[in-house]
């Protein structure tokens, strides 16, 4: 995978932390008195954002005292909603590390940072040991990743047998090639979709029994359509451009006609290894 190409398509540049800190001053937010839910609009960096977390986690099977994997952990979003949701400890991993060095801080604000922990890392060569964790998940990721089989493997690996693994991600659709820009990717050489026929293959060839599918294509539609018409306003707000930069509004857009015309799907798996 172009891991430079991939890293530079989602750091606009600066420092994404006091970025994003300025964003939620002018919004009115008071730092000392955030809660995680007040960094959803820019820290949950996934179609149907935080609400798709919850549906997700619920999946895990964790409690308090599991060991969580965010495989792709972006900004901590996801990592501290399983968290705050469960009490359990999160490890995130992702390949950009203005991410983790964010997704830490903010941690900080919200007061989790004793719960979540995150590391820079390949998620085709994951740096922890065999069978270490409970549970682990994957959101939006295996869209830049062109061996998603060593994605699978790898997180088939770390897991504990009969751990959940769940994952969200946007997939080929029927109609059509991808519009591009999208929040994943500026042009097609860092854009590594599957399709539906081929996830199954892939999760199973890594070891994992598929418990449940669930397409949610219709819904993203509609959340993407509000996510579009707020990108487009010119009221101040926290969200993904902060660090995508000012081109968000039309990879917004673009994203609207991609689920629209079902050049893409998004689909969520939870296995069980």
């Amino acid at each position: 995978m172009p891991t430079n190409a991939v890293s530079r398509h989602y750091v606009a540049g600066g420092d994404l932390a006091r970025a994003i800190a300025e964003r939620l001053r002018a919004a009115g937010k008071d730092l000392e008195r955030l809660a995680a839910g007040d960094l959803a609009s820019v820290d949950e960096f996934h179609v149907r954002g935080r609400k798709a977390t919850l549906e997700l986690a619920a999946f895990l099977n964790v409690n308090s005292g599991s060991r969580v994997l965010d495989i792709g952990s972006g900004l901590g979003g996801p990592a501290r909603t399983v968290a705050e949701a469960y009490g359990c400890h999160v490890t995130g991993i992702d390949l950009t590390e203005a991410f983790c060095d964010a997704a830490a801080i903010m941690s900080s604000w919200v007061r989790l940072a004793d719960r979540v922990e995150f590391r820079q890392g390949d998620a085709t060569h994951l740096p922890f040991d065999d069978g270490v964790f409970d549970a682990a998940m994957t959101i939006h990721v295996a869209m830049n990743i062109a061996r998603k089989d060593h994605v699978y493997v790898e997180a088939r690996r770390v897991l504990k047998p009969g751990g959940r693994f769940v994952v969200y991600d946007i997939l080929q659709g029927e109609g059509g090639d991808v519009l591009y820009p999208v929040p994943w990717a500026r042009a097609p050489s860092i854009s590594h979709l599957a399709t539906p026929e081929e996830m199954p293959r892939l999760l199973s060839d890594a070891g994992f029994g598929i418990v449940a599918v669930t397409d949610s294509t219709e819904e993203s539609q509609r959340w993407f359509e509000g996510v579009a018409q707020r990108a487009a306003g010119t009221a101040p707000g926290v969200t993904f451009q902060a660090f995508l930069g000012d081109d968000f509004a039309e990879m917004a857009r673009n994203q609207v006609a991609n689920l629209r015309e079902r050049r893409i799907r998004t689909v969520s798996y939870v296995c069980e290894a």
